[in-house]
């Protein structure tokens, strides 16, 4: 998962079963340690950690913890110190259960509905996709798939504009278009980088199944203990034929950013917009000391079309002002 989910992080302390936490004083040094320690073991890859770039960001947050007077003030301090940091998908949060528990909880999370909304202008099918997390977004995408080839839609357009990502509605909202299987990328993590000094190709991923779809907590296990994890779509028996027309901006992050890059990669629809965020790595959350949550990246995704998403973004087709890409992808619908 992703930096630019905070929106999400903060949906799950609002809405996750809540279990005691330890009330005593935070020592606001050892968890500003613990979390330094933390990065150390499990980023994706620790040459990383020893730029210029960390060793500052990892030296502020020590810092941080010498000044900061209150558990409020560090994590507002932490979040302004990643706000700039060296790479993406790394957030402090306040936890309301382990991270085994938090991690078994998002594979049943529904975020209450509204995660994918369908609407029409005239024959043309629009598809907001605002997050790519939960089951219920999920149900919402099929369902929205239903509809378009009910109603024989002249064309679709995908909405993925300030979508912040997530996990597996990135599939069905993919498979339904694709006409042909589609090795779209390919995640690494500490194994490749230990052994390698390049990036992953698509004969490198060819080489090795593809991962299958599982749990969350799965696809993380996977990521972390093989050196390569190779991401295929495959496309429905009974998909979307028409033109399809995908919306991107800066905050198109993550999950979002797969799911544009694949389909562009498909050959089966055109990106109208903005470069998208480039904050495209796989997060899973950690416990730190005094009940918190460290979330950071475990492995980088590298698209067989387009190379490194991370820090470079998703290039749209067509590059429009995004408060102008409806309207773009309308007026080349209806051509």
């Amino acid at each position: 998962m992703f930096r630019s989910s905070l929106i999400i992080l903060s949906l799950l302390i609002m809405i996750s079963p809540a279990s005691a936490q330890p009330s005593d004083e935070v020592d606001l040094k050892t968890l500003a340690q613990a979390i330094n320690l933390t990065m150390r073991e499990n980023h994706y890859d620790p040459s990383e950690l020893e730029t210029e770039g960390y060793l500052r960001t990892e030296e502020n947050i020590l810092k941080l913890a010498d000044t900061a007077t209150s558990e409020e003030e560090f994590l507002i301090g932490f979040t302004e110190i990643w706000r700039d940091g060296p790479f993406s998908h790394v957030v402090l949060q306040k936890a309301r259960q382990s991270a085994e528990d938090t991690a078994a909880y998002l594979d049943q999370l529904r975020i209450g509905g509204g995660g994918a909304t369908l609407s029409w202008n005239e024959n043309i099918a629009l598809l907001t996709v605002k997050t790519m997390m939960g089951l219920d977004t999920i149900e919402e995408i099929e369902a929205a798939y239903d509809v378009i080839l009910e109603k024989n839609a002249e064309a679709l357009i995908i909405d993925l504009r300030n979508n912040p990502g997530g996990a597996f509605a990135i599939i069905p909202l993919v498979q339904h278009i694709i006409e042909e299987p589609l090795d779209a990328g390919g995640f690494i993590g500490q194994r490749w980088n230990s052994e390698m000094d390049r990036a992953p190709t698509l004969a490198d991923a060819l080489a090795v199944e593809p991962w299958q779809e599982g749990t969350i907590s799965s696809f993380w296990a996977y990521v972390q203990t093989n050196t390569l994890t190779r991401i295929r779509f495959e496309p429905e028996a009974e998909g979307f034929k028409g033109p399809v027309y995908v919306l991107l901006n800066h905050q198109t992050a993550s999950a979002a950013e797969i799911a544009a890059d694949a389909l562009q990669a498909s050959g089966r629809a055109i990106l109208i917009g903005e470069v998208s965020a480039g904050e495209m790595l796989s997060q899973k959350m950690y416990d730190v000391p005094g009940g918190y949550h460290l979330y950071l990246p475990i492995a980088d995704y590298y698209s067989f079309h387009s190379g490194r998403i991370e820090g470079v973004g998703v290039k749209p087709d067509i590059l429009a002002d995004p408060g102008e890409a409806m309207t773009i992808a309308l007026e080349h619908a209806r051509k």
